[in-house]
């Protein structure tokens, strides 16, 4: 007889996506980490909706319980997600990963912290763009590094500007 507790199963790996280039390489990445691990894939994407930021026309505030705008921010978040990782996956091949899609309204690190309570492994990018982006992590991945109770890995953005290399299995 073997006394040995069988290994608790691992939780998802989440990645935090925000539709931008070097997201691309955070999905990437844990999309691979996924297929390497035999586990799932939660792919997150937080938006932070305010009227000033939304126009850019200054305070404008949605008609009073009018939720169509939210719905369309959320609905738009989400599909954006479900294509670029329908397409990474493509691109990758190998063994199929789970995905699950969530798209939250709420600030980015709060909402990836909050994601990733079950999760193995939390996988975000940072934007390094110019000298000193490549010296410092942005305010999402700086503040997730800081409260994350569960490893997290930080993708660089690739210094080229070019889209994932996904020809390399």
């Amino acid at each position: 007889m073997n006394d040995t507790p069988a290994p608790a199963p691992a939780g998802p790996i989440v990645v935090g996506t925000d539709g931008s280039p070097h997201a691309r390489h955070a999905v990437l990445f844990a999309l691979r980490e996924a297929q390497l691990r035999a586990t799932g894939l939660r792919a997150v994407c937080a938006y932070d909706y305010t009227p000033a930021r939304f126009t850019g026309y200054g305070w404008m505030a949605a008609p009073e319980g009018d939720g169509g705008l939210y719905e369309q921010l959320h609905d738009v978040a989400r599909q954006a997600v479900t294509d670029t990782v329908h397409e990474l996956r493509q691109q990758l091949g190998g063994p199929h990963v789970e995905v699950e899609i969530i798209a939250e309204a709420g600030r980015p690190a709060q909402v990836l912290l909050d994601a990733s309570k079950d999760a193995s492994l939390l996988v975000v990018g940072t934007r390094g763009s110019g000298a000193w982006g490549r010296l410092a992590l942005g305010s999402t991945s700086t503040e997730v590094v800081h409260h994350a109770h569960l490893p997290v890995v930080v993708v660089p953005a690739d210094s080229r500007g070019a889209p994932p290399d996904v020809s390399t299995k």
